[in-house]
């Protein structure tokens, strides 16, 4: 633009310079003039316009990087962020997939005690059964048959077994015996240990000094009945008082006394044949023994 003005200006000294020019030439020399000077200032303000436009332009783009700047630290935060919880929960599906491994080992180790209760509970059936199948519903009256952890225990009470006031057997407990014993060969090497015990009345009889005598006189004479008249192997059978001092019952009651005066015929497994007979336990179908 400052070109243009000198040239305008030269171009009038040159003229000037060259001779006089008619008033006519001179006024359109002028108008000429005039009218670069008014492009000079309309230009003039435009580049000042556009500088403006400039600077505003350059301060918007600073301000722009500034923000993507800022933008570009936030997500590398998050990414870093992103990374850390990815492997937080890499590491938290790592311990989830123990924790479910050991519950499920727990359940399993859980089946296995309720199969092996099961498996109890059924060979604890199948003995009850076999002890009580040829006893009669009046019998059974008489005779209590409990089967713990393998270990058969058959209780008889003493009006049926013996005498009274007495430690030998009746006829009618023979014929019961006789029944036991058919069980208890049966299981031919299994020991046999029958205990004698009575209520805490006091005996006064001759020859019987006191309860620890009469539970050991009346053990032993089932003892010998079981072995010589009903041919069960002496050495399979073991006979024990206990007197008074393993009460099943109070003795402030009749009712608790006679439950307390009884023989008991506790027949026990060794224990490899007690495991085979858990092995070969019938299913729960044929027990009613819930799996």
């Amino acid at each position: 633009m400052k070109t243009l003005m000198l040239s305008s200006a030269a171009l009038v000294m040159i003229t000037l310079a060259t001779g006089c020019v008619s008033n006519k030439k001179f006024a359109q020399l002028q108008s000429s003039y005039n009218d670069l000077q008014n492009q000079n200032r309309e230009l003039d303000g435009r580049y000042q316009s556009t500088q403006r436009e400039l600077t505003g332009a350059k301060t918007r783009v600073e301000s722009l990087e500034e923000q993507i700047a800022a933008q570009r630290t936030g997500l590398a935060a998050l990414q870093a962020a992103l990374d850390k919880c990815l492997n937080s929960t890499s590491q938290g599906n790592v311990n989830i997939s123990k924790l479910v491994d050991e519950i499920n080992a727990s359940n399993r180790y859980i089946q296995h005690l309720v199969n092996t209760k099961n498996k109890s509970d059924s060979l604890n059936m199948v003995l009850t059964n076999n002890l009580t199948r040829s006893l009669s519903r009046e019998e059974l009256r008489d005779v209590d048959v409990q089967v713990l952890k393998g270990v058969v225990y058959i209780s008889l009470s003493d009006k049926m077994l013996y005498k009274s006031g007495s430690y030998e057997i009746s006829s009618t407990a023979n014929e019961t015996l006789a029944k036991v014993a058919k069980i208890i060969k049966d299981y031919k090497d299994y020991d046999v240990l029958i205990e004698g015990n009575t209520d805490n009345v006091p005996i006064s009889q001759k020859n019987i000094r006191n309860n620890w005598d009469l539970s050991a006189l009346r053990a032993s004479s089932v003892v010998q009945a079981l072995q010589n008249e009903h041919g069960v192997d002496p050495k399979r059978l073991t006979a024990g008082g206990r007197g008074e001092y393993n009460p099943i019952a109070t003795n402030g009651t009749e009712e608790g006394k006679a439950r307390n005066r009884r023989t008991q015929i506790i027949v026990t497994p060794k224990l490899d044949q007690f495991m085979e007979l858990i092995d070969k336990a019938p299913d729960s179908d044929s027990t009613g023994v819930q799996q």
